[in-house]
């Protein structure tokens, strides 16, 4: 074989020539591809206004043109945004950004992020086309963080670069987690004189408030009641004796709802005998880590105590490992009533739930942000008054009708406020357009929050919106949740924070 290709190569002169010349043309050949290689920067676009980090392969940006960010539940609902975005015409809208972890491998994540989206989106609708032709119409741009909001800055950025040019970003929706993360992300846009309205975000410190350096967050404004708000709304619907409960607290800080959350529900502990019992979750929360060890140690020493209440401060991961293991403790003759927040809003699409625990005496409550029954009037169970009405959240239900070919669920709640967040975002923008303005100036949007109350109010799907001075809301309606023994999230009843529903001015006190 060899010698008969040294004949064919290499025999003559002019073979000899001809190989040698060819060798170096494949040789120069592959040293080019290789150079080009080394010096032509990789293509890591995924759209217009995304790509993704050096790195990463998340694609992290804004765009409002139907990007769905590589996730392929989003691609109905972005869709539908493109084809609302289409039809504006240059000058006539503002745009609001929806700033959320798009790209959260979190299953508990992903369903919320996916409700949130379709929420914003019902209400860009209805605010293009259902609002009496009132200027200027809403453009929507999804903003995506990433896994863990671990790209915010390089979002934060973007959207600082949109306030001008066609864009005219003038608010930011979404912002849903209670977390370190968030929180800079908050301060950077406000910072830039950007208003940022707060979906789910409900750490008492992402907020501001009276007093000298309490103004941290200029234009913030947010629709659902700070942890603070949830454990006094719990406290008066569960009339706790404090003698018969405990607290379980995650001991992992830096976490800014469950910070807030279990120095809320310590205070409404205040004289309970035993210490908190205490367990640490992994720096991300999502992760199952090795929690549940610690919760199988701690359901013992719960049987230990006269308890019958348990208060639970932690992220819904840990919660759902806290339920399987008190689902399985040795006390099985005794009944527990584990109260919480608004993370247990999750555990109705956890798959890893163990629906078996709540069958063993063991009821489960929780501070919900807003849940499709509460202003629904039921045998029994009569719609208050005040703080929200049937005829908004009818409305609503009109409304998300258009974000889905298949119906949206609605029972954790983040639909509902994401379509609030999103309306009070409008009405402010239009609130903040002057007389023969096609639209705001940037500053002037956040600025409308303290006049967001009384006859301004915003009636909102979840209840009235009436938001103090500082951008928060004033005793909001805070829906009871109950996890049935199917997991199915059951309402039970709507708390408030004062104790009582609002007066109809719906005007907040004075505060310091």
């Amino acid at each position: 074989m060899l010698d008969w290709l040294r004949f064919r190569l290499w025999h003559t002169p002019r073979q000899r020539i001809l190989t040698t010349v060819v060798t170096l043309a494949v040789l120069l050949s592959a040293t080019g591809y290789a150079v080009n290689r080394a010096t032509t920067p990789e293509d890591r676009s995924c759209a217009a206004g995304v790509e993704r980090p050096p790195g990463s392969t998340e694609c992290i940006g804004v765009n409002g043109d139907g990007h769905d960010f590589g996730v392929p539940s989003l691609t109905e609902v972005a869709g539908l945004i493109r084809e609302e975005n289409r039809t504006l015409k240059a000058g006539e809208y503002a745009t609001v950004a929806l700033l959320l972890p798009l790209t959260s491998t979190d299953s508990g994540m992903r369903v919320k992020v996916l409700h949130e989206v379709q929420g914003a989106f019902a209400r860009q609708y209805r605010a293009n086309h259902e609002s009496n032709s009132e200027t200027p119409k809403i453009r929507l741009v999804l903003a995506n963080t990433g896994k863990g909001n671990g790209h915010w800055r390089t979002t934060v950025d973007r959207l600082k670069t949109m306030t001008g040019g066609d864009d005219r970003l003038r608010a930011v929706s979404g912002v849903a987690t209670s977390s370190t993360e968030i929180r800079q992300a908050v301060a950077a846009l406000t910072g830039g004189g950007i208003a940022v309205v707060g979906t789910t975000i409900t750490a008492d410190d992402i907020a501001n408030g009276p007093g000298a350096g309490n103004n941290r967050y200029p234009g913030l404004a947010r629709v659902s009641p700070t942890n603070g708000d949830e454990a006094k709304a719990l406290a008066h619907f569960g009339k706790v004796e404090a003698a018969k409960a405990l607290l379980v607290q995650d001991t992992r800080t830096g976490d800014h709802y469950t910070d807030t959350l279990k120095a809320a529900f310590a205070a409404s502990l205040k004289g309970a005998p035993y210490e908190p019992q205490l367990f640490t979750s992994p720096a991300d929360p999502t992760e199952e880590g090795t929690t549940a060890n610690t919760f199988r140690q701690i359901t013992h020493l719960i049987c230990d105590t006269r308890a019958e209440t348990v208060f639970f401060a932690g992220r819904h991961t840990q919660l759902r490992q806290f339920i399987n293991a008190l689902g399985a403790r040795g006390c099985a003759e005794r009944s527990f009533t584990i109260l919480t927040g608004d993370e247990g809003s999750y555990l109705g699409a956890d798959p890893k739930l163990n629906r078996a625990a709540l069958k063993a005496k063991l009821t489960v409550r929780y501070a919900s942000l807003a849940h499709p029954d509460a202003w629904k009037p039921a045998p029994g169970r009569p719609v208050p008054g005040t703080g929200g009405s049937t005829a908004a959240y009818e409305t609503f239900l009109t409304d998300i009708a258009r974000a889905s070919k298949k119906p949206v669920a609605l029972a954790d709640g983040q639909a509902i406020v994401a379509y609030d967040a999103m309306a009070t975002a409008v009405h402010a923008i239009r609130q903040a357009t002057g007389q023969g303005a096609q639209y705001p100036e940037l500053a002037d949007v956040g600025r409308q929050w303290p006049q967001v109350k009384g006859s301004l109010r915003v009636d909102g799907a979840s209840g009235w919106i009436c938001l103090d001075n500082f951008g928060n809301p004033f005793n909001k309606a805070v829906p009871i949740v109950e996890l049935a023994e199917d997991g199915s999230q059951r309402f039970v009843q709507i708390a408030w924070p004062e104790g009582r529903a609002p007066a109809k001015d719906c005007l907040p006190p004075r505060k310091g």
